[in-house]
């Protein structure tokens, strides 16, 4: 081969090796780009509790980013609470493929699978995100979800984290006393039964029809979620007080109000891997921003409602061991509901025994057993 031919060679080679190079470093860089010729978007409909508010905006969003984040090749279209079923159908809903997926609160489903009334948060249970991660990704606790929803036809992706939830009512709650007689919205399960033993009137409504209920006067008080949202959807409006924990514990109640995000077993399997792994770990890219800006909110809202005169009080610590000694008994029997139930709540116990978090010694518990 003559200088020339070499010379020419040479400069073809880097040209075509630096393109090589180049598509090389951008498939590591974004991993998502779609080929050309690749198969058209998959859409999922996806519907989340949230009726308004900072909750319902940041899901809004987050699903826009999808496609872009894929390539192209996933997108979520979004809808808010009761847009295409009610709230608490969105769980047949899913499962009969309505939609392909849902952003719900776990609890809703406690009536028809005990054990969810463990996958958030309960009157004196786990008390702060870090300890329910705890139990997710240290004891187990997420194969344990997932394999719950499994046998419903689900597949639970990741629990999705929010904040406490608080209670707005017509009178002032300043003591456990104060809950006798009380007809309140909870949102069931463990958390229901133990506000019914306080002596309160216990109604269990999806988080959209509240504001009406209060209105209406067919209840006195409600729980539900945090200031942010309450406030855009108007509670202010139909209520004077506000109740929550002591300092250090906005919640004595649920104090950990977990959302998750679930999809059609069916639709899930018919997904390429490298869409499984983005879902999965953009479900937990969507829990640090959803609860980054609910927080953000939430402690903005604050001033909204002192300068609209509503009453801000907080249970004192022998409310708290009043709650405590209803809750513990109520723990163990959902907990005997049924094995999986039994399953969820011996991994968490075992984390609020453990010396790193120690809210429960065995004499709280003399007597009572789980039943595997």
């Amino acid at each position: 081969m003559d200088e020339d031919t070499h010379s020419k060679s040479r400069r073809s080679f880097l040209k075509t090796g630096g393109l090589v190079a180049g598509l090389s470093a951008t498939a590591v860089a974004a991993p998502w780009v779609q080929r050309a010729g690749a198969a058209d978007t998959i859409t999922w409909k996806v519907q989340t509790s949230w009726p308004a508010g900072v909750g319902l905006e940041t899901f809004q969003t987050w699903c826009g980013t999808i496609k872009d984040k894929t390539g192209g090749q996933l997108a979520f279209q979004p809808f808010k609470a009761k847009d295409i079923v009610g709230d608490f159908e969105l769980f047949d809903g899913v499962k009969n493929g309505v939609l392909e997926a849902m952003n719900s609160f776990s609890l809703y489903w406690a009536g028809k699978l005990p054990a969810t009334a463990f996958l958030s948060s309960y009157t004196m249970g786990l008390r702060y995100p870090h300890e329910w991660d705890i139990f997710f990704y240290s004891k187990g606790g997420l194969q344990a979800a997932r394999d719950l929803y499994a046998a419903q036809g689900l597949y639970y992706v990741n629990r999705i984290h929010h904040g406490p939830n608080i209670i707005h009512s017509k009178t002032p709650i300043r003591s456990i006393e104060d809950f006798r007689d009380l007809k309140l919205r909870v949102p069931g399960g463990m958390i229901a039964e133990t506000f019914a033993k306080a002596g309160a009137k216990t109604t269990l409504l999806p988080g959209g029809e509240v504001f009406s209920a209060l209105e209406k006067g067919t209840i006195d008080a409600a729980d539900y979620t945090g200031p942010a949202v309450n406030w855009a959807l108007g509670f202010q409006q139909v209520t004077k007080y506000i109740s929550m924990g002591p300092p250090g514990l906005m919640s004595v109640y649920q104090p950990v109000d977990l959302m998750d995000f679930a999809v059609n077993m069916n639709v899930w399997n018919q997904l390429p891997d490298n869409l499984k792994k983005f879902v999965e770990d953009e479900i937990q890219v969507y829990s640090n921003t959803h609860f980054g800006a609910i927080q953000k909110a939430d402690m903005e809202a604050w001033q909204k409602f002192i300068d609209a005169g509503i009453e801000i009080n907080r249970l004192g610590p022998d409310d708290l061991q009043k709650f405590q000694e209803i809750a513990v008994p109520i723990w163990f029997e959902w907990a005997n509901k049924d094995k999986d139930a039994a399953r969820i709540f011996k991994l968490q116990l075992e984390v609020m025994e453990n010396p790193t978090v120690g809210y429960v010694t065995p004499d709280m518990y003399k007597g009572l057993t789980i039943n595997l």
